[in-house]
């Protein structure tokens, strides 16, 4: 599928797939490698959440979609420490904060912006050489100190299965993410309660789903192919 015939091939398909998933699940449509005429399709469809895994790619569209101002867009890919202003600036949502020295550096930017981005901490609870994230142990040491950012609204966990795992043990994880959430939650933390979980993608959404997600990244099961 080449990138001019995907909006006009996905608008019946984004429709169908939302309707399909149940209300208490934000969908979040994800457009790296598609244009910015795929999101108008998809926004037109009903989709107001978008997401993005370079920053670059995604303040072009911003720029070209300026007039579609309900769009909440999320900074879904993994994030290098010298694009944190731009990420602070331009996102409503980061979902790949995967350590304690980029949460630390996001709220002093946020700070310095006056912005508060929604934030998700990404864990990675298998191992996993491809993937970012903390493991919970070090995730439960950092919690004092990510507990103290006063300009970062944390408000959830993110995971990423590793790939190839089969579905009882891609469930397993996500049902993993879902607990270390309610474990955070009964620390009682005044800055930091765990209310979203970003999990799932187009291969394995309703594992997620069936675990408790909140937050699902849907490319390819909307869009098509990237090219």
């Amino acid at each position: 599928m080449n990138h001019s015939a995907a909006p006009s091939a996905s608008g019946d398909r984004i429709a169908q797939i939302r309707a399909s998933i149940p209300s208490s699940v934000r969908l979040i449509a994800v457009t790296k490698g598609f244009p910015a005429a795929a999101i108008r399709t998809a926004y037109a469809a009903g989709i107001r959440d978008f997401g993005e895994n370079r920053i670059q790619e995604a303040l072009d569209k911003q720029a070209e979609l300026q007039d579609l101002s309900d769009i909440t867009w999320h900074l879904i890919g993994h994030l290098q420490s010298n694009k944190a202003t731009k990420a602070v600036e331009s996102f409503d949502w980061i979902h790949s904060v995967d350590s304690l020295k980029l949460a630390e550096r996001l709220d002093r930017l946020a700070a310095e912006q006056g912005r508060s981005p929604k934030v998700c901490l990404q864990v990675k609870l298998r191992p996993d050489p491809s993937k970012y994230g903390w493991s919970a142990e070090t995730l439960l040491q950092d919690l004092p100190i990510l507990n103290q950012l006063q300009h970062l609204k944390i408000c959830g966990l993110m995971a990423i299965p590793p790939l190839n795992l089969d579905d009882a043990e891609t469930l397993m994880v996500f049902q993993d993410t879902y607990q270390l959430g309610q474990s955070i939650n009964q620390l009682n933390l005044n800055n930091l309660q765990i209310q979203e979980l970003s999990m799932g993608m187009s291969a394995d959404y309703p594992l997620a789903i069936q675990a408790g997600s909140t937050m699902i990244r849907l490319g390819r099961l909307l869009f098509g192919e990237r090219t």
